[in-house]
């Protein structure tokens, strides 16, 4: 979204008017301990204070973040999805299953290899599912590679 922001930004007004208008959503919360989630929630928010209040920027780029995302919020937002993130640590956080209702819907689902993405993907194949990032055997070390600063 930044980098989308930054080369609106440096488009002339008539380069800008040839772009298709993009909005981002983005729905979630965070547990009272958990620091780097609320860093998160405060980086969107902040871009999307930025650019939705950007008279350059804002007819073509617009930033939303759904505080405590629940079932009523997601029964309007999973309709009008083309593409999901759901991002958790494999093996020690369920994604929920929030993103096969955005498959069913027809979204494409970016994400890791963990909770509900499992089984979309043994369902959807391969082709249909977009997935990064450390699988639950590769964790463990990872982490400690960290620790010891590796």
């Amino acid at each position: 979204v930044i980098c989308r922001y930054n080369k609106l930004k440096r488009m002339s007004p008539s380069e800008r008017e040839q772009e298709q208008p993009r909005v981002h959503v983005y729905g979630g919360k965070a547990a009272a301990a958990y620091a780097q989630a609320k860093n998160i929630i405060r980086l969107i928010t902040g871009v999307g204070a930025v650019i939705n209040n950007d008279p350059d920027v804002s007819k073509y780029l617009k930033v939303f973040f759904m505080p405590n995302y629940n079932v009523t919020l997601a029964e309007v937002l999973i309709p009008a999805n083309d593409v999901s993130e759901h991002i958790s640590t494999a093996g020690l956080e369920a994604s929920g299953t929030s993103n096969m209702k955005f498959v069913m819907n027809g979204g494409l689902i970016i994400g890791t290899m963990d909770g509900a993405n499992i089984e979309i993907r043994e369902e959807v194949g391969d082709e249909q599912i977009f997935i990064f990032g450390l699988l639950t055997p590769d964790v463990p070390p990872a982490r400690e590679a960290l620790k010891y600063g590796q």
